[in-house]
């Protein structure tokens, strides 16, 4: 018998710890190459990866009068750059240093001349100890519990999408953010916000006052660096009074006063009868609490 969570994968953070800090920083180097040749989208909605069924993606970035994609495949475990005449580049995913990474990605962008440097230093990670080109330290790379991740990463996106599909105010696209390594969905009341007070590590302030820049309801996932466990979060912003009391579910959620945010651990719903239930439930509910307190224009805004 088939069991009604089994394609929602166990995740535990301190078996994969070391890969995914080095993960981490692998995918900031490729998203920091989509950075570099992107126009400016709101919100730095030109910034993130998508889930695809092999991997993440950055999807086409231009390049002059053409374009290239970079593409995590963690079914074969390999990095695949692709142009839009069809040449293709690719070496495997294995244990190497963040600085070996770097060398590989550029040098398979010099063979197919595509000139983009970057910024090379890690961002929205507390105290980074060196720039990309200069990190052996993380040398990290686990297959498996890397390819666990991506499935979980396919079922959250899933249910995200449905989520999203019932909102026809602003909406965010399901993506994934490589400088705080998850998958999120964010949704707008299509007021103004006050300016955001900055802080992210290693991130400029215009970079949050712009993300910012409107009322938000914001969910995601994320591994659960900081936390220790992997995690759904959602929040507000601005946040309204009485938002971290409200009453949220499932039962296993829970308003972390140092995040800011609410949490809903991923084992609570991997190991639920109906995941995507209990996941929708905490995605309704968080969003209700937004919506409800700061006075949303929810008729207007829901399809119904």
């Amino acid at each position: 018998m088939t069991l009604p969570n089994a394609q929602w994968p166990k995740l535990p953070l301190e078996q994969w710890q070391d890969t995914y800090e080095t993960l981490h920083l692998w995918s900031q180097i490729v998203g920091k190459i989509r950075l570099a040749q992107m126009p400016w989208i709101n919100h730095s909605w030109h910034v993130p990866f998508y889930v695809t069924v092999r991997g993440l993606t950055t999807s086409p970035i231009p390049y002059g009068a053409g374009a290239f994609e970079i593409a995590f495949d963690f079914h074969r475990h390999a990095l695949q750059v692709t142009t839009a005449v069809g040449e293709q580049r690719s070496f495997a995913l294995e244990p190497m240093s963040v600085a070996d990474f770097y060398q590989k990605v550029m040098g398979v962008l010099g063979e197919l001349h595509i000139e983009t440097p970057i910024w090379p230093m890690p961002v929205e990670i507390p105290n980074p100890i060196q720039p990309f080109p200069e990190d052996e330290a993380h040398t990290a790379y686990d297959p498996e519990p890397v390819e666990r991740f991506w499935r979980a990463l396919l079922q959250v996106h899933r249910v995200f999408t449905d989520f999203r599909a019932r909102f026809i105010g602003k909406v965010s696209p399901v993506h994934f953010f490589w400088g705080a390594f998850d998958l999120a969905v964010t949704r707008f009341s299509g007021r103004t916000a006050p300016k955001h007070p900055g802080g992210i590590p290693n991130c400029a302030d215009w970079v949050a006052e712009e993300a910012y820049s409107h009322e938000v309801s914001s969910a995601g996932f994320w591994p659960g660096a900081g936390l220790g466990e992997a995690a759904f979060y959602a929040y507000a912003y601005p946040e309204p009074d009485g938002f971290r009391k409200y009453a949220v579910g499932p039962e296993a959620a829970y308003y972390h006063e140092a995040l800011g945010e609410f949490i809903l651990p991923y084992e609570a719903v991997r190991m639920a009868d109906e995941p995507d239930t209990v996941l929708l439930e905490f995605l309704q509910r968080t969003y209700e609490a937004a919506a409800d307190l700061a006075g949303w224009d929810r008729h207007g805004l829901e399809r119904r």
